[in-house]
């Protein structure tokens, strides 16, 4: 107690002290310079804290003004300018819908189209693209393709996503693998997000989210499984994180949502649990569109509690037009995508999901026991679900690619590391598909290993040079154009004046 008290007098001492030394610096000085001096010593301290504590590192931040710098300098400015031209150029030559001398209707008809016409002009767009998904080589992308249940839905006819934008209005913490769908959500509601590395099994470390956890933090997020490399991050242990620090955990199982339920009926347990199960968990999503085989632009989001559901309601009771009320973002929304997605479920029926899981689960690990075996490739991360990667420390992987696409396989490019996605569906799951995949692949790598420094070309070699660009608005700026050609009518249409938003670097 009489140290306390002792270090109680030190501070009073102290404090009547510097009272002293700012009555005299203050003693020449009238009230209202007092007052403006205040006034202006707050504003400067305000200013300075949101220089520094802004949702965007403050590292990121001069990097992207030192890149900027570099740009307008008279010499290297231009030079940079004029490869980003050449690439934007080269891109857009490899786009088959511009390559097409068919034109595009830039104006309303003056007398609409009769049926045969609309047909036909339809059926003539139809044609400029180059990838037939009926041959069963798209990574994702169809995931049914079945014959009957499209003759369903387009009966049932006759008569986005703004899933993450709904759960983001938050400060949260994902690992690296997550959907960049949240990092879209941040950037339109000006919320930092903290990306958490993941483990040598390509799931997110728990010990570092534990770590990244502070008194802003509004959401926990795991995926079950992730995009890129098919990996179910450690969903329970970052429940208890959730429940010791009192943060909500959402789940994103958007993309296997409609496979791990039905894994363990299909034969496939999986060694975690991953719903509402698991005491922590209070929303998870799940696309109805992918492994739910409804069509394109429905998914789902469920909440452990109906106070979280009530925070996605936009209510106007004021409006001279009556009350408004909306349950999403989505004002307006199609009434046929939500009666074909109910369809499509009551028709296949839990003994459908099941079968169809089956065939998923034990193509894909079928495939993925086979890549294993073969030399010269490496297999990223733990792939539980549909979705593997794949490396290799002999050769460019983009170089695999290349010869692959050149076979007809429509594959999805991975970055940090370089590797290749391939996403499973009931169209490889057909008599003699994997197989073909693993032969092509094995020839494929035979020839890229007579020449393991061979250059990579095409789309592929754009793709690599992009992960050596430092300046990460370089890149965007890139893509940027890239976007801008897929708004294109002709190929004379300018794409080096091209706009993005979005924060292109990691905080």
């Amino acid at each position: 107690m009489e140290t306390v008290t002792l270090y109680h007098n030190i501070f009073l001492q102290y404090l009547n002290r510097t009272r002293i030394v700012v009555n005299e610096k203050c003693s020449g000085m009238e009230p209202w310079q007092v007052i403006a001096s205040t006034a202006a010593a707050t504003l400067l301290i305000v200013k300075l804290y949101m220089f520094l504590f802004q949702a965007e590192s403050l590292t990121s931040r001069f990097k992207k003004w030192f890149f900027r710098f570099i740009r307008k300098l008279p010499i290297i400015g231009p030079i940079i300018q004029q490869q980003i031209d050449k690439t934007l150029d080269e891109m857009s030559a490899k786009l088959t819908f511009l390559q097409d001398k068919k034109n595009y209707l830039r104006t309303l008809p003056a007398i609409g189209l009769s049926k045969p016409e609309l047909l036909k002009k339809m059926k003539e767009y139809s044609t400029m693209g180059n990838v037939n998904w009926k041959d069963c080589k798209v990574s994702g992308t169809v995931y049914s393709g079945d014959e009957k249940l499209v003759n369903l839905l387009v009966k049932r006819f006759k008569v986005g996503n703004v899933l993450f934008l709904m759960l983001v209005l938050s400060f949260r913490l994902v690992p690296i693998s997550a959907h960049a769908a949240f990092d879209k959500a941040a950037h339109y509601f000006r919320i930092k997000i903290v990306r958490i590395p993941l483990t040598e099994l390509m799931q997110v470390d728990v010990k570092a989210m534990k770590k990244a956890i502070t008194k802003n933090t509004a959401m926990l997020v795991c995926s079950s499984p992730q995009f890129p490399h098919g990996s179910i991050d450690p969903i329970e242990e970052v429940a208890k994180l959730a429940l010791k620090y009192d943060i909500p955990l959402h789940v994103d199982a958007c993309l296997g949502g409609f496979l791990i339920v039905f894994m363990e009926k299909a034969g496939f347990p999986l060694p975690q649990r991953f719903d509402f199960r698991v005491k922590g968990i209070t929303s998870i999503s799940a696309d109805t569109h992918k492994y739910g085989y409804a069509p394109k632009g429905s998914s789902v989001i469920m909440y452990s509690d109906m106070k979280y559901r009530h925070h996605q309601f936009f209510i106007a009771p004021d409006w001279q037009g009556g009350i408004y009320p909306s349950p999403t973002i989505a004002g307006s929304r199609p009434g046929c995508l939500i009666a074909a997605c109910w369809a499509t479920m009551v028709h296949l029926g839990e003994q459908g999901y099941v079968e169809a899981t089956k065939k998923i689960i034990s193509t894909t690990r079928f495939i993925v026991s086979e890549l294993q075996k073969m030399d010269h490739i490496c297999i990223i991360g733990k792939p539980e679900v549909s979705v593997f990667a794949f490396k290799s420390d002999s050769f460019d992987i983009y170089l695999l690619s290349n010869l692959l696409i050149a076979r007809g396989w429509n594959l999805n490019i991975l970055q940090f590391p370089r590797s290749i996605h391939f996403c499973i569906t009931l169209l490889q799951t057909e008599p003699g598909v994997a197989e073909e995949l693993l032969k092509d692949i094995r020839e494929c790598v035979s020839e890229v290993i007579k020449n393991p420094k061979e250059k990579t070309t095409g789309m592929s070699a754009i793709y690599g040079l992009a992960q050596t660009i430092p300046d990460r608005n370089l890149v965007s700026e890139i893509v940027g154009g890239y976007l801008d050609s897929l708004y294109s009518t002709g190929v004379e249409s300018p794409l080096t004046d091209t706009h993005m938003n979005g924060s292109p670097s990691p905080h």
